[in-house]
């Protein structure tokens, strides 16, 4: 079992360090952590499937021993199936990959579930829901992609709530939103359906304790689970 696996429809926050201070980035997760965070979404960029260089598996394999929160890596990059196994062996919990530029998309979310990890899919704004219908049965989340890939801070596109209600109506598989979320968002889209939310510069521009608390707050008043 995983953490997805392990969800059961609960809401839960997942600070996006794209947005995080690297010189203190073990410490930034874990005041984020204090204000209830329960998943780490780690943004890898490649400069060639997106507009901006980040990080890879040797800061993934720094991070994973200091802290106790599973790390989930988002490859958005050509060619995943060449930095999937050394994330495996950085100690990653789960790993999505964009379906808009895997060739055999079912090869490599088995690449990631032989390593021991949970597998994702990732779609762009644009990306239908569809497209990934017939590899479904090999997926353990999707990713909503709430802003275009690339950079954070960006402005939410609100359509994408009709997209994670249409996913909805085609899987009970747990549903992450990532990109412009924040304390006015959240509700929208964990209405809709989603039940992971990841915010970078909604969490990092302040005080990551006390902003993750409001956004997992709004989420969960919107689904219920707090009043």
């Amino acid at each position: 079992m995983g953490f997805f696996a392990e969800l059961d429809g609960r809401v839960v926050g997942a600070p996006s360090i794209l947005a995080a201070n690297f010189a203190r980035l073990a410490e930034e997760v874990k005041w984020a952590e204090a204000g209830g965070a329960e998943l780490v979404h780690f943004d890898v960029m490649d400069n060639q499937f997106v507009p901006n260089l980040t990080i890879g598996p040797l800061v993934a394999a720094s991070l994973v021993p200091e802290t106790p929160l599973p790390v989930d890596a988002h490859l958005q990059i050509l060619d995943p199936d060449n930095l999937i196994p050394s994330f495996v062996e950085a100690g990653v919990a789960s790993i999505s990959v964009q379906p808009e530029v895997v060739r055999h998309l079912h090869r490599t979310l088995a690449m990631i579930r032989s390593g021991g990890c949970e597998a994702g899919v990732a779609l762009n704004p644009t990306t239908p829901p569809e497209t990934i219908e017939w590899a479904l049965p090999y997926i353990d989340y999707v990713n909503v992609m709430s802003v275009n890939p690339g950079f954070g801070g960006q402005e939410f596109i609100p359509e994408m709530a009709e997209k994670v209600r249409r996913l909805r109506e085609m899987t009970d598989l747990p549903i992450q939103v990532d990109g412009g979320i924040n304390a006015g968002t959240a509700p929208v889209m964990v209405e809709a359906g989603a039940r992971v939310l990841v915010a970078g510069s909604a969490v990092f521009e302040g005080d990551p304790e006390t902003e993750m608390r409001k956004i997992l707050d709004a989420g969960r008043r919107a689904a219920g689970e707090i009043k």
